[in-house]
């Protein structure tokens, strides 16, 4: 459990935060009574959200490993980063890449303090704080130019991120400024929730929850979630599929009927290059 003497001014614990629901979702221990509780009234109509947090985790650890060890990216800038937990990044990249650079990138406060612990002798990696609705300002980072080269592939991971960006914040044309930063060869991993087929009970307590939170939801249809990838070249999610976009149970699965469950399909996802 997280304890509020550490935590820095700026914090907000009276209210439930994105990232330390994510925290508890995967179950761990950075969050607080507001997150638990509201976590646990979103599981009633919602059971299978541990299952959604996780699919989605996976997700992003599979396609990190698959850029490093499959596409020689050596370099990965995570958006939308979250608490650290078990499996970070920077230690599945490095399976494959021993040196490989990560930045990390998360609004909440909260993640550069947790990570620090993690991270405070590792010169390869680091954490800023910053939105992502201004990739002006994370592009220009000092921290940022210290350890990605602009000149080389890199590896954007925006997993589970941009349904907290509304449509008035352009969320494709975020998307395309981070992607554009890079060269040819750079890859961009993402992840959104939707509402696709799913009961709109389940749906209604989702929205409900992040209405409260510090940062409100927008779940988006497949063919919104497509469109992030307009002018990149999707990868073929396993075997011999088609290059598509979809859910994150299947996509880097070895036995895709056995990875579909219901909380996997709570996500969209798709890993594509830029040509």
């Amino acid at each position: 459990m997280a304890q509020a003497k550490q935590l820095p001014a700026e914090v907000d614990t009276g209210s439930p935060s994105a990232a330390r629901l994510y925290d508890y979702y995967l179950g761990g221990t950075t969050n607080y009574e507001v997150d638990r509780r509201a976590a646990e009234r979103l599981r009633r109509d919602m059971p299978e959200l541990s299952d959604a947090a996780w699919a989605n985790r996976s997700f992003h650890q599979r396609a990190a490993r698959w850029l490093a060890e499959k596409r020689g990216i050596r370099q990965f800038l995570d958006i939308g980063s979250g608490l650290p937990t078990q499996g970070n990044t920077h230690e599945i990249v490095r399976e494959a890449a021993p040196g490989a650079r990560v930045v990390y990138v998360d609004i909440d406060p909260m993640v550069k303090l947790e990570a620090a612990r993690v991270l405070s002798r590792d010169a390869s990696t680091t954490v800023i704080t910053a939105d992502m609705r201004d990739p002006g300002a994370i592009l220009g980072h000092p921290d940022l130019g210290a350890l990605i080269d602009f000149g080389e592939p890199a590896g954007v991971l925006m997993t589970a991120v941009l349904h907290f960006v509304a449509d008035n914040f352009d969320p494709r044309g975020l998307v395309a400024q981070y992607v554009d930063a890079f060269p040819s060869g750079s890859y961009l991993a993402l992840s959104h929730i939707t509402a696709d087929k799913l009961p709109p009970r389940s749906v209604q307590a989702m929205y409900d929850l992040y209405s409260h939170a510090n940062e409100h939801m927008h779940l988006r249809s497949r063919h919104e979630v497509e469109r992030f990838f307009d002018g990149l070249e999707i990868e073929p999610p396993y075997g011999d599929a088609e290059p598509v976009v979809t859910y994150t149970g299947h996509w880097g699965a070895e036995a895709p009927e056995l990875a579909d469950s219901e909380g996997s399909r709570w996500c969209y996802c798709a890993v594509a290059r830029r040509q």
